[in-house]
This record gives C-alpha cells, structure tokens and sequence, in this order.
C-alpha cells in the first residue's frame, strides 16, 4: 500500500464522496447523502467557499477518506476566527492505514494558517476509535456537546 496524500475534493470526487458519505451514515437513514443529481450543485457552492475546505485522503489516487472544515468569523478571541471539523470519514477497509491522522493534521493546519484559534469537532459518543485518533492527534475532550436535529 502507498502512502496518503491529502488534497482538495474535486467536483469530479463526487461519486466517491457519495459512497463515503453512505458509509458514514450507516443505519441511520435521516444522514444518508443527498442524492447525486442534487449533490451536484451542493458540492459546487461546496469548493467555492474561500472559509471551507473538503479535504479526501488517497492512497495510490484511489480516495478513501474525507473531512471537512469550515473556518468561521469570530468577534471573540481578539477577533481570531475558530474552525469546525464534520464529516470525517475513512473507509473501514482503511482504517490504520494513517489517513485520518493525515486528513485531521492537514486540516489543523490549514486552520492554523487560517488564523484561528481553535479547532473543533463533535464525535458520536459510540466513536471510541475515532476519539482515540483525535486525542492522539491532539484534540481533548473538553466539553460537552449538544445538538438538535430536525429530521429525526
């Protein structure tokens, strides 16, 4: 196997992206992707945003995995902008393969260049292996989240 490069996804990653997305999904049927057809223009406004960048992990040009950050405006912090990490995923088939390590650290650069002061991300709390990967990267558990969905 050949080692990870991180890049910007591509409009042409689409598909790939889809499936991923369908795996990290799982069995929860309100967070499967949106379908392809209108996946389409969402992922172009996607990779127009200056403030956001979706990252895929390749190993060989082959993707297997995926994050990605949004860099906010911030009137805190001495006016410092913070980031958000989401929709981390690396196929399970690569998982130990160190692309989710090079995707998070791509990223956490990319907000450090950014400016900001701090980068963030929620995790399920079922997620142990991926929390493993984030304290081993250098994230802390330091407080608790919440959220509201409206389609569950």
């Amino acid at each position: 196997m050949g080692s990870v490069v991180v890049r910007r996804a591509l409009r042409s990653d689409l598909g790939v992206l889809l499936a991923l997305y369908e795996e990290l999904a799982g069995e929860k049927l309100t967070a499967i992707p949106a379908d392809p057809l209108s996946a389409e223009p969402r992922l172009a406004e996607i990779l127009a945003d200056p403030r956001r960048e979706l990252a895929v992990a390749t190993i060989d040009g082959r993707i297997i995995g995926s994050a990605d950050l949004l860099v906010v405006p911030n009137l805190t912090h001495r006016g410092e902008p913070w980031a958000i990490v989401e929709n981390v995923i690396v196929t399970a088939a690569a998982r130990r393969s160190g692309a989710g390590t090079a995707l998070m650290r791509h990223l956490i650069e990319r907000a450090r260049a950014d400016g900001c002061h701090k980068v963030q991300l929620l995790s399920g709390k079922h997620r142990t292996e991926a929390h493993e990967l984030y304290r081993r990267i250098g994230f802390d558990a330091v407080a608790e989240g919440f959220k509201v969905y409206f389609d569950e």
